[in-house]
């Protein structure tokens, strides 16, 4: 039987031993920890790493976007909330599912099956206490009044724009106040590969390579971007994916 970690953050002393109490139907989920703001959903989410969160969207001070936007690696993130608005609004935002409150308890199973078949189908990871992100992750991003919660591996190009980093997935180019650097680190190295000083690239989405000028390589992305690779990377890259 498959064994998830949920950690709850919600402002409510009500909401939440609701939800607790819902939660101990449910054998796979182990309910490791809670808190009641952003800031302290924050420090909890860091240490322990958790699989699910349950997430209230209307706090005061913060609210769960914004600590959505404080991770560097999101959970499985089911959103709670008692504003209808709030709900459809973050379900455009990608969020795995939401709960209206008070909570049916046969809609909270089905989320829960949801969870468990998602989690079952998704890949192993033992990247888990370390640095790097592992593909199946997610990471939250905001641009202005737009959200999405977007799986590393589906993730294209990384690129420099100033002080920002533009990321491609799908047909959205939102840019996020990180360098590519910081972005960098924490991305693994057997599948994103750094072009040139401008980009990074998911080698998982490369249609076509062909040689170039002064001995660079050119990259066709499957979503049609072209990618220049500087001579050097081009040595670099043919080793890695064994020309």
């Amino acid at each position: 039987m498959i064994t998830l970690n949920a950690v709850i953050v919600e402002d409510s002393r009500l909401a939440r031993n609701e939800l607790k109490e819902l939660i101990v139907a449910h054998k796979e989920i182990v309910l490791i920890g809670e808190a009641e703001n952003v800031d302290e959903g924050f420090k909890l989410i860091t240490d322990t790493k958790p699989d699910l969160l349950f997430l209230d969207i209307n706090m005061p001070e913060k609210d769960g976007f914004e600590l959505l936007e404080m991770l560097d690696e999101v959970p499985i993130t089911i959103f709670t909330t008692a504003f209808d608005e709030y709900a459809i609004k973050s379900f455009e935002y990608n969020a795995f599912d939401y709960l209206l409150k008070p909570i049916n308890p046969k809609r909270f199973s089905k989320s829960i099956e949801k969870v468990i078949e998602n989690a079952s189908s998704s890949p192993t990871s033992d990247t888990k206490n370390k640095e790097t992100l592992s593909i199946d992750k997610q990471i939250f991003i905001k641009d202005g009044e737009k959200c999405w919660l977007v799986k590393i591996q589906d993730i294209t190009i990384f690129e420099i724009v100033g002080n920002y980093t533009r990321v491609f997935f799908e047909n959205n180019k939102p840019l996020i106040y990180k360098s590519l650097a910081q972005v960098e680190e924490k991305l693994p190295s057997d599948v994103f590969f750094r072009a040139n000083r401008q980009q990074i690239i998911n080698i998982n989405h490369v249609k076509k390579v062909v040689s170039w000028f002064n001995g660079k390589l050119k990259i066709e992305m499957n979503s049609g971007e072209e990618i220049e690779i500087s001579r050097r990377q081009s040595y670099l890259f043919k080793e890695q994916l064994s020309f």
